[in-house]
């Protein structure tokens, strides 16, 4: 891998990209490496990933422009597939994933940070969809994820305007939910990974599963959703282990995703 480096920390992994020069753009190499990433995360041992982009000032600066600058309508929208492939698979990825925002999230970096569960920030951290100014709209999911997460008015304030906001803003809005000092983000993303890795990973993915499909959907059909997520988990080794240690009083919880 050329561009995203990828480590298990015990029960951890943490997808980082690396391509300081560019502001860690993505371009297609990039979307192509960090697809091949995720498909090699070991489910079984792994039970939450951290997404983040190297150095102190940039998490994902954008898309490519010295790519995109001359592409075709059709290549385009293959760009805009590619990237929105990408960053599907990561939204549905089976466990959870956190954004640690570390500096720009402008364009595509907004728009992957929006495909992980979680996003939190550093103090410098910028968001924003500046696409209009260079003649384009959001293509990775910007448009739909955006106005999801903070409603339409605000998401269409920023993406016709072209308006980036800061960290502090950021968290007022909701689109993260919360702010580091840059030197305490990586330990802050690392303790929630870990609270999230302690819990029972059957149960973490049915209620991932639970939310992001009942979200899709009416309220009377989305209770039916978690009703077979919930009746999933009984008879797994970790429903016993979990209803047991708390009958026996035991703050030690042994779950071995079965």
């Amino acid at each position: 891998m050329e561009f995203v480096t990828y480590e298990a920390e015990g029960q951890i992994g943490l997808i980082t990209i690396c391509r300081p020069k560019a502001l860690n753009a993505l371009n297609s190499a990039v979307l192509g490496e960090l697809d091949e990433v995720l498909d090699a995360v070991d489910l079984e041992e792994i039970r939450a990933l951290i997404l983040t982009g190297s150095g102190e000032k940039s998490f994902v600066a954008g898309a490519d422009i010295a790519e995109m600058s001359s592409l075709t309508k059709a290549e385009g929208e293959a760009f805009g597939k590619k990237g929105n492939d990408v960053f599907r698979k990561l939204e549905k990825f089976p466990i959870p994933v956190i954004a640690a925002v570390n500096g720009f999230a402008l364009g595509g970096g907004c728009e992957i940070a929006m495909s992980c569960d979680i996003r939190i920030c550093s103090e410098n951290a910028m968001f924003g969809q500046p696409e209009v100014g260079l003649g384009i709209t959001p293509g990775f999911g910007g448009t739909q994820r955006l106005a999801r997460l903070i409603g339409a008015g605000m998401a269409k304030e920023m993406i016709y305007a072209a308006r980036n906001i800061s960290a502090e803003e950021a968290y007022r809005i909701g689109l993260v939910n919360k702010v580091y000092p840059q030197e305490e983000l990586m330990p802050a993303a690392r303790k929630l990974a870990t609270s999230i890795a302690r819990n029972a990973p059957i149960a973490v993915r049915n209620s991932k599963k639970a939310i992001d499909e009942g979200l899709q959907t009416d309220i009377d059909q989305a209770i039916v959703i978690e009703e077979k997520l919930f009746g999933d988990c009984f008879e797994t080794a970790d429903q016993k282990e979990g209803m047991s240690a708390f009958l026996e009083r035991r703050k030690e919880k042994n779950f071995i995703n079965k």
